[in-house]
């Protein structure tokens, strides 16, 4: 039996009162396609601080993504950007896509416990999207980029700092992902893990680091569909 039919159950998770949600491809589904918006605009950050062709600058982009966790981190390593100015310029996008989803805000409200948005991106990004989804009052805090000194995940030093700032109990926690790389600390710290991955993956282009594998022991869940899968385990 594959994870994504493992049917999950309340006893799963009835001593979970920590839960952490990832925010771009996990809030809100693949298909909604928002990251695309301000992929577009780190390719544009790129292409004109480096005077770069958009397809060279796009390469550079994603080798930084893949080697640093943040294309960010990868500018302020080694272009010493300012990340206030790249991270206002890759949020200015269009929320509209992002409609009210009260079923996905019941499902959270329901689950025992404290809440957090944990996001590589900025506050006023997951503020924006998770009110547009009207969830956003339901989460306790969150947790970003600033926050994290600008070290992404999935840096052992990140979840640390998280944890330890928002006195976390991890044992008593779970962690809902887009990425399996984000979810590996996670399941060493003792967390419950579970991926989100696209409805329709078949017909969805993400790169080979975003993908599953047989060795991807460190996921304990995979579902295609946050609010069903809250529901199956919030009563």
């Amino acid at each position: 039996m594959s994870k994504i039919d493992r049917t999950p159950t309340h006893s799963d998770f009835a001593h979970v009162t920590e839960w952490v949600f990832d925010l771009d491809n996990t809030l809100y589904p693949h298909h909604v396609n928002l990251f695309a918006q301000i992929d577009t605009n780190m390719t544009s950050y790129v292409s004109t601080l480096l005077q770069m062709e958009r397809n060279e600058a796009r390469k550079l982009q994603k080798q930084y993504y893949l080697e640093h966790g943040t294309t960010l981190q990868g500018l302020m390593i080694h272009h010493g950007v300012d990340p206030n100015d790249f991270l206002e310029k890759a949020h200015a996008i269009d929320y509209s896509s992002l409609t009210a989803q009260p079923e996905l805000g019941a499902a959270i409200k329901s689950l025992p416990g404290r809440k957090f948005i944990f996001t590589n991106g900025s506050v006023k990004h997951a503020e924006m999207a998770a009110g547009a989804l009207g969830i956003l009052d339901h989460f306790d805090d969150i947790f970003d980029i600033v926050a994290a000194e600008f070290v992404p995940k999935p840096a052992q030093e990140t979840y640390d700092k998280f944890t330890q700032l928002k006195r976390v109990e991890t044992r008593k926690a779970a962690m809902f992902e887009d990425l399996p790389r984000n979810l590996t600390v996670p399941k060493a710290l003792g967390m419950q893990t579970v991926l989100l991955v696209p409805n329709n993956l078949e017909d969805t282009v993400v790169e080979w680091w975003e993908k599953t594998s047989g060795e991807d022991d460190h996921i304990d869940f995979v579902t295609d569909d946050l609010t069903d899968f809250l529901g199956k385990i919030s009563g």
